[in-house]
């Protein structure tokens, strides 16, 4: 699934940081800038921005924003 088109959608991601370190978070896709995508991680209670090449996999779980 392309994460371009979950934008105001909540989303399970397999994500891999820069360390190599691979998670899987739910997000709420807020925009695309930049090639990344900014988002509310819902595991850190926080926005952060998610770099759209890292990110392995998108699934969404069916709730919308």
């Amino acid at each position: 699934m392309q994460i371009e088109k979950c934008i105001g959608r909540i989303v399970d991601i397999i994500y891999q940081d820069a360390k190599g370190r691979i998670t899987q978070r739910t997000i709420r896709v807020r925009k695309i800038v930049d090639g990344k995508a900014i988002a509310y991680d819902f595991d850190k209670r926080a926005p952060r921005p998610f770099k759209i090449d890292r990110i392995l996999a998108a699934q969404p779980v069916g709730r919308t924003a």
